[in-house]
């Protein structure tokens, strides 16, 4: 509890510090291109909230060091060390906005592969047909670690769309790793996952509801990577966990960012890597918050807004909440992943042809005639 609270405050000031600090840089430090399909903001805002939540974790880790034996301690100081490595590659693209996505593709990778070789961090069981035998092969394991990593790094970044969803996610899928680890007794997985923990929320409390500052790639670039990392760690540490575990847990994002490239590669014939406001956080803004809230001034879009990523906190704990209870039953858990997958094609299809389930909608009563909003 002293390790959450302690990134959590440490986090929250630097994070406000960062608020008021970047106000004077805004064309420096904050989201200029509003006028990209994936943005939803109505002002400039500073997206450098990884800066933040990295003092955090830092300081919830220095906290919990005594705690980790000395033999894992080389593994939590690679860690930490590979995660800022790909914080610095996506706060430098926040800054200068010239880092391509394969620049910080290849960044992702090297830190992927440096806690690998220096750490031994990797995925080594599946308990997936096929997958499990090709693991034996030399390199297969390797390149699999890699893959993984660097997926889940990128659909953290993808679902980073609205204020608090992103971090609250990401919250969600950490409060699990925590819950897991401490059930099998794993104070290395469960000390790091209360770090992040933390920190997120300290981050959180600046950007949800009114959006004061954003993740950034640098924040989204490293949640996504203690996330996917500590997933890994906590299956390869631990015999008891199902490796379907971490996978259903982040089965949202990771399948909004597969989704994506389906769509946009298979269906519609565009390069992958081409933007578009056809993810699911993006329909819900633009179908069922504006039947809700239909003024287009700038509090009625910041509500809109905040009012979105609710609906995917949601999404996000539907596979969270059957991984915590069955964290150690693959065969449980793979049903519940191919259960959340046909949900969400069949939800995303819904709100496309119009016929957004009524369960979704969220009516608020129109203003009174000859009266305006205040």
């Amino acid at each position: 509890m002293v390790i959450l609270l302690v990134s959590f405050f440490v986090a929250a000031l630097a994070t406000l510090i960062a608020v008021r600090g970047s106000a004077q840089h805004l064309s420096i430090l904050g989201d200029t291109e509003r006028s990209q399909p994936q943005k939803f903001h109505s002002r400039v805002v500073p997206r450098i909230g990884g800066f933040g939540i990295a003092l955090g974790v830092i300081a919830g880790l220095a906290i919990a060091m005594p705690q980790i034996a000395s033999g894992r301690l080389t593994q939590l100081l690679v860690l930490a060390g590979a995660s800022l490595l790909v914080l610095a590659v996506g706060l430098l693209e926040d800054v200068t906005k010239r880092i391509t996505p394969r620049q910080r593709m290849l960044v992702t990778l090297l830190a992927a592969a440096l806690t690998l070789w220096l750490a031994e961090i990797g995925i080594e069981r599946t308990d997936l047909a096929g997958i499990d035998p090709a693991l034996q092969i030399f390199g297969m394991s390797f390149l699999l670690t890699l893959f993984a990593v660097s997926g889940v790094v990128n659909s953290i970044n993808i679902i980073d769309g609205f204020n608090g969803l992103a971090s609250m996610c990401v919250a969600i899928m950490l409060a699990a790793l925590a819950y897991v680890a401490y059930q099998v007794g794993d104070t290395l997985v469960l000390s790091c996952a209360l770090a992040t923990l933390g920190a997120v929320l300290g981050f959180f409390v600046w950007n949800y509801p009114f959006g004061l500052i954003f993740l950034g790639d640098g924040g989204a670039y490293f949640l996504g990577f203690w996330v996917a990392e500590l997933g890994i760690l906590l299956v390869q540490r631990n015999l008891t966990v199902s490796p379907i575990f971490p996978l259903l847990l982040c089965a949202y994002p990771i399948f909004e960012t597969v989704f994506t490239m389906y769509r946009r590669k298979i269906v519609r014939g565009r390069p992958m890597g081409q933007p578009d406001a056809a993810h699911l956080h993006s329909l819900i803004y633009r179908r069922i918050m504006r039947w809700a809230i239909g003024r287009q001034d700038a509090a009625a879009l910041l509500k809109r807004n905040s009012m979105t990523s609710p609906y995917l906190w949601v999404m996000c704990s539907i596979t969270a909440i059957p991984a915590v209870l069955w964290w150690d039953n693959s065969t449980v858990l793979q049903a519940c992943l191919a259960g959340f997958c046909i949900c969400y094609v069949l939800v995303y299809r819904a709100i496309v042809r119009f016929r957004t389930p009524k369960l979704l909608l969220r009516n608020e009563a129109p203003w009174p005639l000859g009266k305006t909003a205040g």
